[in-house]
């Protein structure tokens, strides 16, 4: 498999290998041994499937507090333009974000570590996501983040999507942190010089 580096450090797209024939496909979507060697090192507990139509825009969500959560996102039906956002109060890369094509046809990934919102843009007639999760869902410690908040700048592939109620009410980055909602920002640790 291939992993591209994205703008966001560990926020990773990576790229199965496909064995095609006239049959059709097959490829790996999950090996723990080879994903954590590719530096994904989540343990992934809950799996969760979704179907949305043209235009429907799901997110920014992020789960944080006591059951922070990890994603590794991808399409098996259709295509999205899907986002990571950092969350993480003190991070270099603070408010920034980084997107995606993924679809059936290019059957990428995409990783997004805890402390960073996710979300995305169905931008075929349907698209069905499967996402794996390293801890099962908390009303408690989710949090969502404008979609369409100036700050951030998400270049969306649509002007005005399909939301949810909760999604069109969501905070912006600025009320978030005001409200402590963030998470801190913690460098990854030094090697020891030898």
């Amino acid at each position: 498999m291939k992993v591209i580096e994205t703008e966001l450090p560990g926020v990773l797209l990576i790229e199965p290998v496909v064995h095609r024939d006239a049959r059709g496909f097959f490829l790996e979507t999950w090996q723990e041994a080879r994903y954590r060697a590719a530096g994904i090192d989540a343990h992934f507990v809950q799996d969760n499937h979704s179907c949305s139509a043209r235009g429907t825009l799901r997110g920014l969500h992020a789960q944080l507090g006591a059951h922070p959560q990890a994603k590794l996102v991808r399409c098996v039906r259709g295509e999205i333009f899907d986002v990571a956002v950092d969350l993480r109060r003190g991070s270099p890369t603070f408010g920034r974000w980084t997107g995606a094509v993924l679809s059936a046809e290019n059957v990428r990934q995409l990783y997004i570590p805890v402390g960073f919102a996710h979300g995305f843009c169905v931008t075929s007639e349907t698209a069905e996501v499967e996402y794996k999760c390293s801890a099962p869902w908390s009303r408690d410690d989710e949090i969502a983040l404008r979609w369409d908040d100036p700050a951030v700048g998400v270049r969306w592939p649509v002007e005005t999507p399909l939301l949810s109620p909760r999604d069109a009410a969501a905070p912006t980055l600025a009320e978030l942190e005001a409200a402590g909602r963030l998470p801190a920002y913690e460098p990854p640790a030094r090697a020891p010089r030898g």
